[in-house]
């Protein structure tokens, strides 16, 4: 097995999309027709996400990052919905390109959060022996969050309830982590609001 960071080009991949475009619509037709047919056997689409899946890893040196199930299963009504629509109408040109579309989003999500983690790694590293414990629980805990990020950003207030910090060490701790270049601020008094700097 080799490891993504054994390649000679990590972590700034190059791909030939035309090499890869022929691969990927073959994998694309061939995946959607396995979920839809093994739905339909086995009233389970699970068999069917499981083969593609495989079947999107095969002939690769090293193992791939996807999220194919977790996409289907944030589309979970419309994947029902077009499914249905394949049986009744025995038509599945519609199915494949909307299957398609969710395999190509489950490959933006893994690469968004392959970065994310990519610069999770790189701001530690940066920061190392610079925080205090306060600072670093709260950026794992924004952190913990994952690409969706921290919804509606970080407040002094949820500073405080995280860390456990008194309002003058938050007052201290949250200005000190954006001139470090952790946190970006946004706002002012009561609706400024803290997010994590990961350019």
């Amino acid at each position: 097995m080799v490891w993504n960071q054994q390649l000679s080009e990590w972590p700034q991949f190059v791909r030939d999309r035309q090499k890869l475009a022929a691969r990927e619509e073959r994998f694309l037709e061939q995946a959607g027709v396995l979920i839809g047919a093994s739905r339909h056997i086995s009233d389970d689409g699970r068999i069917g996400r499981a083969i593609s899946e495989k079947a999107l890893a095969q002939d690769r040196q090293w193992p791939v990052f996807n999220s194919l199930a977790g996409a289907l299963l944030r589309h979970r009504k419309d994947y029902y919905l077009e499914l249905e629509l394949a049986r009744r109408t025995l038509n599945a040109d519609r199915w494949l390109d909307w299957f398609a579309d969710i395999a190509l989003e489950a490959q933006d999500r893994s690469r968004r959060k392959v970065d994310f983690m990519l610069a999770k790694t790189r701001l530690f590293d940066r920061l190392e022996g610079q925080l205090n414990e306060r600072q670093e629980k709260a950026l794992l805990r924004m952190f913990a969050e994952g690409i969706n990020g921290f919804t509606g950003g970080l407040s002094a207030k949820n500073y405080m309830t995280t860390t456990g910090a008194p309002t003058a060490s938050a007052t201290r701790d949250l200005p000190d982590m954006v001139k470090k270049g952790a946190l970006i601020r946004q706002g002012e008094l009561t609706a400024t609001r803290y997010f994590l700097n990961l350019d």
